[in-house]
């Protein structure tokens, strides 16, 4: 992992105009004010290999914590954020995009208010479907957490 790149695309993310149009993104999607970055992903692994997943798994989630300690060092430290009441949510009410997506990926998020921004800064791992590929997300959205 590259922890330098990851931090410096997080941080152009904060400044950089949100697309008027939902498609792809600087490796990931984007939309009305939102970025979902794909930091990190499994492509290429073999399929069906539970032992294979759980490893990048258990490695993506060290990287998404090293990426948690050196953005707490900027925007204070936080509580891992449980995605599933966001997911259970969803069935009663309208959540808005990038948090129903990521609930629907993701089963934690670290999450901060970017200071001076306006904006909101999330890093998960999308690891809840098993039969897609792990990824390593940053998010960063205007849309408040619901």
């Amino acid at each position: 992992m590259d922890i330098a790149r990851h931090i410096a695309l997080v941080d152009e993310l904060c400044f950089r105009p949100f697309p008027a149009e939902h498609g792809p993104s600087d490796g990931g999607i984007a939309g009305p004010g939102h970025f979902t970055a794909v930091l990190e992903s499994s492509h290429g692994l073999p399929d069906g290999d539970p032992a294979e997943r759980a490893e990048v798994v258990e490695q993506y989630e060290k990287d998404r914590d090293a990426l948690y300690e050196r953005l707490s060092l900027r925007w204070g430290e936080t509580d891992p954020w449980n995605l599933l009441t966001v997911l259970l949510r969803s069935d009663r009410e309208e959540i808005p995009e990038p948090w129903a997506g990521l609930s629907a990926r993701a089963r934690v998020a670290y999450l901060w208010e970017a200071e001076g921004t306006g904006r909101w800064v999330a890093v998960a791992v999308a690891d809840r479907d098993e039969t897609d590929e792990v990824r390593l997300l940053a998010v960063v959205t205007q849309e408040a957490p619901p």
